[in-house]
């Protein structure tokens, strides 16, 4: 065995110790210390998806997404506020990602529920958002920001992207008597392209269509839930 070979070995065995030695004695693992104000606000975005969802489950749908649409303002705040504060971290992200799937897919799949011409397709559906969506944060995670010339994109579309494409099958639904049949089809024709090679570059005019549309939405919700459409 070569003397290049066996001090590779023995660096990788130190790294097995020395991973011993935290789990053994517990370091970095009380996971309230480790908590930022980022976390706590990314934790306020799943009470409030949370609410969200009962809104859905009890037949309220343009409460729910008012509801799912303050969740989509906390998740926007915690990184503003990680970034202002200095405090993102990798274990901050992997919480902001975590509270993705219960602020962006699960409310997704809800709402196509109330569309849906069949259970059997609410469930194909469903599944089709939260398996596509939940590997992309997967791949984010693992993967991180991708970066060409200086500019950063995420890889594939995001779970924003698909949420809001949802949502606007459910306002053509609910003006237009828009197929649900359709809008399971159009859902789960865009469900791959979060897991594709697609470059979705982080620029501010991405971010400004994407906030131009939840207002126009939120606008159109609230019309619905006061009766004036």
């Amino acid at each position: 065995m070569s003397q290049e070979v066996k001090e590779a070995l023995k660096r990788a065995k130190a790294r097995l110790a020395a991973t011993d030695r935290v789990l053994e004695s517990g370091e970095r693992t009380n996971v309230a210390a480790r908590l930022t104000g980022a976390d706590y606000i990314s934790l306020g975005a799943l009470l409030v998806a949370w609410g969200s969802a009962l809104l859905f489950l009890r037949g309220e749908p343009n409460l729910a997404l008012l509801a799912m649409f303050a969740a989509f303002l906390l998740d926007k705040l915690d990184g503003y506020y990680a970034r202002r504060t200095g405090n993102s971290s990798p274990f901050g992200r992997r919480v902001d990602s975590f509270i993705d799937v219960f602020a962006y897919l699960v409310p997704a799949a809800l709402l196509y529920r109330t569309v849906s011409p069949h259970v059997a397709v609410t469930w194909v559906v469903g599944f089709v958002i939260l398996a596509f969506g939940g590997l992309r944060l997967v791949r984010h995670n693992a993967e991180g920001f991708g970066e060409n010339d200086g500019r950063s994109y995420y890889h594939g579309t995001t779970v924003v992207h698909t949420n809001l494409v949802v949502v606007a099958n459910y306002l053509l639904a609910t003006l237009t008597g828009w197929s649900g049949w359709t809008a399971g089809l159009v859902v789960a024709a865009v469900c791959p392209l979060m897991i594709s090679d697609y470059k979705a570059y982080k620029t501010d005019t991405s971010h400004l269509l994407a906030g131009g549309c939840v207002v126009l939405a939120t606008a159109f919700v609230v019309c619905f839930e006061l009766g004036y459409l």
